[in-house]
């Protein structure tokens, strides 16, 4: 509603709203204070990140075995398994800064095929249905889906999704018509992106379902230790820790 107002041209809420973004807060007191202009907040990639080879290494010592393979194009491939309707647990790159996962550590559905909140939900989430999970979608087709071309990198905004996509998406338009979106751009995330891409071609739709690498009660996946103990303690059948796909036996 504020964003609709005549007078905002444009609305920005800092990521991580809560005590952790007290440090932001601080830091830019203290830069303004020093003669420092604080610069725009670009993305939320801030957390560390792990290579393949890390990847691999967690999956050797870990004690129970661990069933992975190199993946040729991890993009392509992963979108194939969405596509066939499973969720898939996404550990990519830098782990974002606050609460919502943007596309590092992130569980994902293929929005298009109904029941994929439902088992995401049976598998991991144990959480009441009627609490929608969110879209991420390419930055080329948000305003036709949004109504709007109001950025919108972090999860930030609840939008009323056009008509004609409420049936293209159904699991990630809430049931007031509503989608709390992420807009994805090459410039900030070109894994991501690219996976977006994929599941244009396969779906016709670049948007997946996208909630937090986590289970119910705990934080979210950090390394990829973390990221096989939820693995192992979950009933999802996929992860995708950079270029290796972790399956069960």
């Amino acid at each position: 509603r504020i964003i609709a107002m005549p007078d905002v041209k444009e609305l920005f809420v800092q990521p991580a709203a809560s005590d952790a973004g007290t440090a932001i807060g601080a830091a830019s007191y203290a830069s303004e204070r020093a003669g420092v202009s604080v610069e725009k907040m670009e993305h939320v990639y801030l957390g560390p990140s792990y290579t393949t080879e890390q990847c691999i290494e967690a999956c050797e010592a870990y004690p129970e075995d661990v069933t992975w393979q190199h993946l040729e194009n991890t993009t392509q491939q992963t979108a194939e398994i969405l596509n066939a309707g499973n969720p898939v647990s996404w550990f990519q790159g830098r782990m974002e800064f606050g609460p919502r996962a943007l596309g590092n550590r992130s569980i994902l559905g293929s929005p298009n095929h109904s029941g994929v909140a439902d088992r995401i939900n049976a598998q991991i989430k144990y959480r009441e249905r009627w609490r929608p999970f969110c879209p991420s979608m390419l930055d080329t087709v948000a305003a036709e889906i949004l109504q709007t071309d109001h950025p919108s990198p972090y999860m930030t905004f609840t939008f009323n999704v056009a008509e004609s996509w409420k049936s293209r998406i159904p699991e990630v338009v809430h049931e007031d018509g509503t989608a709390r979106a992420q807009v994805v751009t090459k410039a900030t995330n070109p894994r991501y992106y690219s996976l977006l891409e994929e599941m244009e071609k396969l779906t016709g739709n670049g948007v997946v379902l996208n909630t937090s690498l986590n289970r119910r009660g705990e934080p979210m996946v950090c390394n990829p230790t973390d990221a096989l103990n939820m693995f192992f303690g979950s009933d999802l059948e996929y992860l995708v820790m950079e270029d290796i796909l972790v399956t069960k036996p």
